[in-house]
């Protein structure tokens, strides 16, 4: 039996021209020094979700047992408009049980570092009975892309290194209470 922990990085947008894929890369290469659990990019655009309630996909029970294979999370997530993507609130509304007793983290961007998104996105995890973390990692516009380029400043990776720690830690607690 392999009890190694299953992470997934939530890209948190599907437009088009989006910079969530450099970040999630980003996150995912970072991941890899960790080697307490076995992180992987979930691209919720993959998915295909249709709006809630306006019609059912296949991409409804991929995503869902997508989920469910998970132990846990980190969010990928943009700031448009002082909000979460409706893209990522849909994602979320798509499914419920198989959110329950995981733990999550959250990495976030805009123009005040998507802490505006972040604090929303947090609503709706607790609602899920998702334990987000206390550490974020939040990258500004201004100062860690150029050209839509992700040029990340260093002085993110302690943030990152904690997040995974704490996001290890809570998500192996929460396996056993699943």
């Amino acid at each position: 039996m392999n009890d190694k922990l299953k992470i997934g990085i939530m890209l948190g947008s599907t437009r088009a021209g989006r910079v969530s894929p450099q970040v999630g890369e980003w996150v995912l290469k970072k991941s890899q020094d960790t080697g307490e659990a076995s992180y992987e990019l979930i691209d919720i655009k993959d998915y295909q979700l249709p709006l809630l309630g306006e019609g059912k996909s296949d991409g409804i029970k991929r995503f869902k047992d997508k989920l469910n294979s998970l132990d846990g999370f980190v969010f990928i997530v943009c700031e448009y408009n002082h909000g979460l993507s409706g893209a990522l609130k849909n994602a979320l509304d798509h499914a419920r049980e198989e959110w329950y007793h995981k733990a999550a983290g959250i990495v976030s961007y805009g123009s005040a570092g998507g802490v505006r998104a972040a604090e929303q996105l947090r609503l709706s995890l607790g609602e899920l009975n998702v334990a987000d973390i206390r550490t974020q990692v939040f990258f500004s516009l201004f100062d860690d892309f150029k050209d839509n380029q992700f040029t990340p400043r260093s002085v993110h990776l302690d943030n990152l290194q904690q997040l995974f720690k704490d996001v290890n830690k809570w998500a192996s607690a929460l396996k056993q209470v699943r």
